[in-house]
């Protein structure tokens, strides 16, 4: 796996999740991210920054609360929204970027 960088410049959609272990709602995204990556395999990429581990990734993208999260391609943002949302609102997001 390479760098934050390296990932988020992929040709295919990168859906980012910011968040954090004491957060409840983002709990809530863990089942649903991996639904998610079960429904689309390879044609995303979906991963999980935990913003206490990573200060400097979520200070790059000013996330000030989490689940923030962030759908990149070839390191453009795409998307970004806070809170929980539907499996089926972000398999619609990221498949219009593919």
């Amino acid at each position: 796996m390479g760098t934050f960088n390296d990932i988020i410049n992929s040709d295919k959609p990168v859906l980012v999740d910011f968040s954090a272990e004491w957060c409840g709602p983002c709990k809530m995204m863990a089942p649903v991210l991996k639904q998610l990556k079960d429904q689309l395999g390879d044609t995303a990429t979906i991963i999980k920054i935990d913003v206490d581990k990573n200060p400097q990734a979520a200070g790059a993208y000013a996330v000030q609360s989490v689940p923030t999260l962030i759908i990149f391609k070839n390191g453009q943002i795409k998307w970004r929204q806070s809170g929980v949302v539907p499996m089926e609102h972000l398999k619609q997001l990221l498949q219009q970027n593919i």
